[in-house]
């Protein structure tokens, strides 16, 4: 899958009120508060040839882009991939191709979550997709280096008005991605641009000990 940046760029029940019985109302609190406590969330690795990227998923706002995400990285895809697209005031993109720049293989896009309250703010990871088409997100991330409220749902009647979904954020080494937002770039295999010119490669990416299963 290949992006166009220019067209991308177009476009508990509530707690019960106050009981009769206070002795009643102070048992209760330890398991409202039990039922409160968060699962921790999911925390995946990236480590790249220029140092490592560690993300933080949010499950609760973008389920589907998550469990893909986790798809593949729990299947080994992303391993050896690279970054192939560096916009400096844009973002960083990979998940999809070998360093010779040749496609490996993904699996059937999911639905479209942008919308879900998590905007494209520096630091960020998002799904990337076809600019016309909705659900047509797979492998393919990009992390926001910049504020980037145009990628953010204008108008989700339409593809290119639709948003990108962020479903996470950096967490440690976003002085890894600024290091990249730098390199040199120009053009290469089927890009007429911006591709680095030495390959930033994800050496590995693994879901960190202590992710809920």
């Amino acid at each position: 899958m290949r992006l166009t940046f220019a067209a991308l760029l177009l476009a508990l029940p509530s707690m019960l009120a106050a009981t009769s019985n206070p002795a009643t109302a102070t048992a209760a609190r330890p398991a409202a508060d039990a039922a409160t406590v968060s699962v921790p969330p999911e925390r995946v690795a990236l480590d790249t040839s220029l140092g490592r990227i560690v993300l933080e998923l949010d499950a609760a706002k973008a389920p589907q882009t998550v469990a893909n995400f986790l798809g593949y990285v729990e299947s080994g895809h992303y391993n050896g991939t690279v970054f192939h697209r560096v916009v400096p005031n844009l973002l960083v993109q990979g998940g999809a191709y070998t360093p010779d720049l040749q496609p490996k293989p993904d699996r059937a896009p999911v639905p479209l979550e942008a919308g879900n309250g998590l905007s494209n703010l520096r630091g960020t990871i998002a799904a990337a997709r076809r600019p016309d088409t909705r659900d047509s997100a797979t492998a393919q991330f990009f992390i926001n280096v910049v504020d980037n409220p145009q990628l953010d749902p204008v108008d989700a009647s339409n593809a290119i008005g639709a948003g990108y979904a962020v479903f996470g954020r950096v967490v440690e080494g976003m002085e890894v991605v600024d290091r990249m937002r730098n390199v040199e770039t120009g053009a290469q295999g089927p890009f007429a641009a911006r591709v680095p010119t030495t390959p930033i490669v994800i050496e590995r990416a693994v879901r960190l000990p202590g992710a809920d299963e």
